[in-house]
């Protein structure tokens, strides 16, 4: 996102690694992550969060679910009134189970909040390839303004004011995307990954709504588009650790290796707990955590990623 935004805005980029800093301002590239590709030289960045924040006109959060609120906390006291905030984070906040935009509305009281989401793999984007997202806010007014800020190129951007059903969507795929690459790495073939994804579909929007979404966000950029692309592509991180369970490999060993973080792992839990407090039955999530808890192994849990011929299909 900082690197699409630098060209046209003057953008600062927060990095809690010292030498990611000094990558990015001096060999314009972010080492750990996508080295392949050279970052605009325009792009600013600063292992001071003051410097970060305290200029901004909008802040834009891109830390994983589990730093999400402590960054946050760290930029209050140099953040200006009344700024929009805007959450690029997909997933929901271990104990509270609130989404990110509820975070932000905890930490900056007062402020528009937001969220950026649907099906973009940072790989892609960076290449240049046509991506197209939603950012959500509940203020039509505030989401165009934010439009206009982040459009660029063949980054398309659209507005939606269902913030639960843009969030859930982003949160909950990151499950589906896991039982996914379970089958990929189970070699179960495109037919049972089609089922699940699906499946996965309906289980999401169930949720969704019965936390207040509307069902047709679900078949949009944040909800359907999303899934897709989490599903599918080697891009995606969830997606690998999904597939790498389904080879054999303990999950330490994937996440170590990963050097990222695969939302999913840590959403199950959270998603079923939101689940019960709704009496939904969502299988493949229950899977998934199993899973992913050492419960079961992948290869005893797939049929519960298929669907049960009892069940009525969504369509």
């Amino acid at each position: 996102m900082a690197a699409l935004l630098a060209p046209r805005h003057d953008t600062v980029l927060w990095a809690r690694d010292p030498d990611v800093v000094v990558a990015v301002n001096d060999e314009h590239v972010n080492p750990g992550y996508l080295p392949e590709f050279e970052l605009p030289r325009a792009l600013r960045a600063t292992a001071s969060i003051e410097e970060a924040a305290g200029d901004a006109s909008v802040l834009i959060v891109g830390v994983p679910t589990s730093g999400f609120r402590s960054v946050l906390e760290a930029a209050v006291p140099y953040i200006r009134p009344w700024i929009p905030v805007v959450s690029l984070s997909k997933g929901l906040e271990r104990g509270t189970l609130r989404r990110m935009t509820e975070v932000v509305k905890d930490v900056t009281p007062g402020h528009p909040t937001a969220a950026l989401t649907g099906p973009n793999l940072a790989h892609e984007i960076m290449a240049g390839k046509a991506a197209a997202a939603v950012v959500a806010t509940e203020d039509l007014e505030v989401a165009a303004a934010l439009q206009k800020v982040v459009t660029r190129g063949v980054f398309r951007v659209y507005v939606n004011d269902d913030v639960v059903g843009c969030e859930m969507g982003g949160a909950l795929k990151n499950v589906i995307a896991i039982a996914a690459g379970i089958g990929e790495g189970l070699g179960v073939g495109d037919n049972t990954r089609a089922a699940v994804m699906s499946r996965g579909l309906a289980e999401l929007t169930r949720l969704g709504v019965a936390m207040g979404a509307r069902p047709s966000t679900f078949a949009g950029l944040a909800g359907m588009g999303d899934l897709i692309a989490t599903c599918m592509s080697p891009h995606s991180r969830n997606r690998r650790v999904g597939e790498q369970l389904g080879k054999g490999r303990a999950l330490p060993d994937i996440l170590e290796e990963l050097h990222m973080v695969a939302e999913g792992v840590t959403t199950a839990s959270a998603v079923l707990e939101l689940a019960g407090r709704h009496d939904l039955d969502l299988p493949i999530c229950t899977m998934i955590q199993r899973v992913v808890n050492g419960e079961i192994e992948p290869t005893d849990a797939y049929w519960g990623l298929t669907p049960a011929g009892h069940e009525r299909d969504p369509g």
